[in-house]
């Protein structure tokens, strides 16, 4: 990379993050059962259910932590960036988080009600007020974060299984099929339906995936701090413990998680293995972290490196354009392919997505400084018109 303020090993962990979030939210895209307490009655099959397994252990509830720990990180990027330009960094950190904001409300309204930018952008401020805490107590945080968010959805998942209420299957059939058929529909329709559908996501996003999202943002900002990520060699002991605990806490977790998601969907202990998923989520993140960063450090790393890396310097642009794409293939104005795709061809369509990205980056980034959004993103950050075109001997 030409940027001398950008860290190849975090792009290339962002453009690997890219393709976890896009199989999760492509699965959402395609039915209209994703999320609900009932598996769409057309696809469960050994096949649609060993697919939605993979996806629910490898995937779910691992890859926003994952892009949530780098957001932290980068955090501290942007803090040295500008005390290296001389600027004030409070007042451009509040611009780019109204920036992104904006660009995560116009996302959730026109293209995906399951958008986390604007999620992002709120925390971001409380990260800029916890900035100054020592590592210690941003640890702590942290770590209560996780595991108060986690008990809260035990108890809860005890209190249903000790006074179980009878699941109402026709009103949830019928609420898939009224949300399908909107998705099927012209413009006004589906952005009526993403507008219904927010209010009730803005409260799953916040009592779910804010606090365990914040805790990444500290252990990202703490990582940032001591250039982690930059210095690999000297970490390489730290990445072998995260890897091991993944391994030994984080994928059993995992395995409970899927399991209760997928083949006990329709029961409380569903909510009791979501709870067990959000608290060894961060240790199976971890473990993608430290794996990935180990084998960068090969000589085959070096060529992963060189095909993620450019999609993870322009990883707005691309979580946009995923969304964009799958609602062209699965919404009323696209295609229309809604509750028809089985789970199988679903990733089949996110792989290819995710393929295409990658190639269509690495000739972006070879001749452009910025993504398309990243460049307005950063316009509205320092407030002038950044380099849009790489400098001819750069590329």
């Amino acid at each position: 990379m030409t940027n001398p303020d950008r860290i190849d090993d975090v792009d290339a962990l962002r453009g690997f993050a890219l393709l976890g979030i896009l199989l999760v939210n492509t699965m959402a895209f395609a039915s209209a059962f994703y999320g609900l307490e009932l598996a769409d009655p057309a696809f469960t099959g050994i096949a649609d259910r060993t697919v939605h397994l993979v996806i629910a252990l490898f995937f779910e509830m691992k890859f926003y932590l994952l892009f949530s720990f780098l957001f932290g990180y980068s955090f501290t990027l942007q803090m040295r960036s500008a005390e290296k330009s001389g600027e004030a960094f409070v007042p451009r950190l509040l611009r780019r988080q109204a920036g992104l904001w904006l660009i995560g409300v116009a996302h959730a309204v026109l293209l995906f009600h399951g958008d986390i930018l604007t999620t992002y952008a709120v925390l971001g401020i409380v990260l800029l007020m916890l900035r100054n805490r020592s590592d210690g107590a941003l640890f702590r945080l942290a770590k209560w974060l996780v595991i108060l968010v986690a008990v809260a959805w035990g108890a809860l998942g005890i209190v249903a299984t000790l006074e179980p209420t009878p699941l109402d299957r026709p009103g949830i059939l019928a609420a898939a099929k009224a949300t399908e058929l909107a998705f099927r529909g012209d413009w006004q329709a589906i952005i009526s339906q993403h507008l219904t559908e927010l209010s009730s996501v803005w409260v799953i996003l916040g009592l779910l995936q804010a606090p365990s999202a914040l805790a990444m943002f500290v252990l990202g900002l703490i990582a940032g701090r001591h250039k982690t990520l930059a210095r690999p060699e000297e970490n390489k002991a730290l990445f072998q413990r995260l890897l091991r605990a993944g391994l030994w806490i984080g994928l059993p977790g995992a395995i409970v998680y899927a399991y209760a998601s997928v083949e006990m969907i329709d029961s409380p202990a569903a909510i009791i293995g979501l709870s067990i998923g959000l608290i060894t989520g961060p240790f199976l993140t971890g473990a993608y972290v430290g794996g990935v960063m180990l084998f960068l450090g090969t000589k085959a790393g070096q060529r992963l490196r060189n095909l993620l890396a450019p999609a993870g310097c322009m990883a707005l642009s691309n979580y946009l354009a995923q969304s964009l794409i799958a609602a062209l293939i699965f919404h009323g104005y696209g295609l229309g392919l809604i509750g028809q795709a089985t789970p199988l061809t679903t990733v089949l369509i996110a792989l290819g997505i995710y393929t295409a990205q990658l190639f269509i980056s690495r000739w972006w980034m070879a001749r452009f400084a910025y993504g398309p959004l990243e460049w307005v993103l950063r316009f509205i950050t320092i407030w002038r018109a950044p380099q849009w075109r790489k400098p001819v001997g750069a590329r």
